[in-house]
């Protein structure tokens, strides 16, 4: 595997790796299970203090690491610089609800006192993906440095500059050696650090093929895992909608990191009597467009990740146009050119049959369905293998609320395009993965919660539990 800067708006190459040795990777986990040990025996004091600086370095240093990551894989600067402030404010987040996510839980039992301790398990291997290579670290890193848990890191291909820019900041910020370190590996490397018993638990971003693959590795060595794989999101809009508000966000919630997020609303499920209307809204919202250098203010749609990541798009939508599907706006002749830029389209009538229907499109592409009323749109919705988030317009809270719970995903936001916060735990459900980052839910997914159990004399069996134990 070959770890290189290739500027997605220029193609070129800026810089290459070198990957790391079996002998570096033993070091590493040895370095971060010595630190383990160490914290096992420490208090949190210390890395609350260290977590509060990492914010702030963040913060201090936010246009060198956004220019880091605009160079690896082509977001806007001004998303890009948005990214590193929201993990300023990820590790802010912990540092200031550290006492609470981490104190000791008790309870009354008829066996005596009993407590629950949270524990830390060990090291944790974070495998993640370069749509957000800065805040996709920061959701594992400060949660478990906070618990005790030293974290090891691989991240995608094309984006290793994030990767260093990463570590050298937590460097600058305090953060112990051993704590949290990049390593350029193979997939080969990767399954042997998860095997390795060092190792506790693994959390991986990316795609359902790599999620299906480290999920079989953790669980064949008895590991730990959360995922968060890809989503195919509804965007529901029923009869009584506001559809002033929706044109406000309409355009943000499927083209932001250039359409490139797991949560965008991909599919836009429109009850008959809005369907034209909310069609030539996503047409307006994706002929605005200003396609162009993404650290030029004015750009308003960047380049995709790579050429690669472009090519593989163009012919995703060629084949659902050749399965029926109708190209409702774009000309997908403006995208055979050899840059990396997708000009947006918007595709209609597709039928269940085609592949399109079940696919995640990664990128600026909308789909738009009309369905007959509120239960066909939720059923639609819930017509697909993914089940991350998603968005749900209705004239009512309460009813878009009593909606939302018959929706199979991870969140729905009613009335309001989806976010990410660091209060706000996040994850999905079917081919979208298990388990919660962010929040206190996030705090527990590589908790060790030790039940103890204390009394001034031993407990008479007989009395109390007729002798069973």
């Amino acid at each position: 595997m070959v770890y290189q800067i290739v500027n997605p708006y220029t193609n070129q190459v800026e810089k290459v790796y070198d990957n790391h040795t079996d002998d570096d990777v033993e070091k590493t986990l040895a370095k971060a299970h010595d630190l383990y040990q160490q914290w096992r025996k420490d208090t949190i004091l210390k890395r609350v203090d260290i977590l509060k600086q990492v914010s702030q370095v963040l913060t201090d240093h936010v246009d060198e690491i956004a220019t880091a990551i605009t160079k690896d894989m082509g977001k806007r600067f001004v998303e890009a610089k948005g990214e590193v402030l929201t993990s300023a404010d990820i590790a802010n987040y912990y540092a200031e609800h550290a006492y609470e996510f981490t104190g000791t839980k008790t309870f009354d039992s008829r066996m005596g006192k009993a407590q629950l301790v949270p524990r830390p398990i060990g090291i944790i291997m974070a495998v993640e993906p370069w749509n957000f290579p800065i805040y996709q670290l920061m959701r594992v890193f400060a949660p478990n440095y906070l618990l005790g848990n030293p974290m090891v890191y691989k991240h995608a291909s094309n984006t290793p500059g994030s990767a260093v820019i990463f570590e050298e900041m937590l460097k600058k910020a305090g953060v112990e050696e051993g704590a949290c370190t990049n390593l350029f590996v193979s997939y080969e490397q990767v399954n042997q650090i998860i095997a390795d018993p060092r190792v506790q638990g693994v959390a991986l971003t990316g795609s359902e093929r790599a999620g299906s693959e480290i999920a079989a590795e953790a669980g064949k060595n008895l590991k730990r895992s959360s995922l968060e794989l890809g989503g195919s999101d509804p965007f529901i809009v029923l009869d009584d909608a506001n559809l002033d508000e929706i044109q406000k966000i309409i355009g943000a919630a499927r083209l932001f990191n250039a359409g490139q997020v797991c949560t965008s609303s991909k599919r836009f499920i429109v009850t008959e009597k809005n369907y034209q209307g909310i069609l030539d809204m996503l047409t307006e919202a994706f002929a605005n467009v200003k396609i162009g250098d993404p650290f030029d203010d004015s750009t308003t749609l960047a380049p995709l990740s790579s050429y690669k990541a472009k090519k593989n798009l163009v012919k995703q939508v060629e084949k659902a146009i050749e399965n029926g599907a109708t190209l409702a706006y774009g000309d997908m002749a403006s995208n055979q050119g050899e840059d990396s830029f997708f000009r947006p389209v918007i595709l209609t009538n597709i039928t269940q049959d085609n592949p399109a229907y079940y696919e995640e499109f990664f990128g600026p592409v909308g789909q738009v369905y009309q369905v007959k009323d509120e239960q066909a749109a939720i059923d639609l919705a819930n017509d697909s293998v993914y089940g991350l988030s998603g968005v749900l317009f209705t004239g009512s809270v309460e009813k878009g609320e009593a909606l939302a719970k018959q929706i199979e995903t991870g969140s729905v936001h009613v009335n309001s395009y989806g976010g990410t916060l660091a209060e706000l735990p996040f994850g999905g459900v079917k081919r979208s993965g298990y388990g919660r980052e962010l929040g206190s839910l996030g705090m527990e997914t590589f908790m060790h919660q030790e039940l103890i159990v204390s009394r001034e004399k031993p407990i008479d069996l007989e009395e109390t539990t007729g002798g069973f134990v």
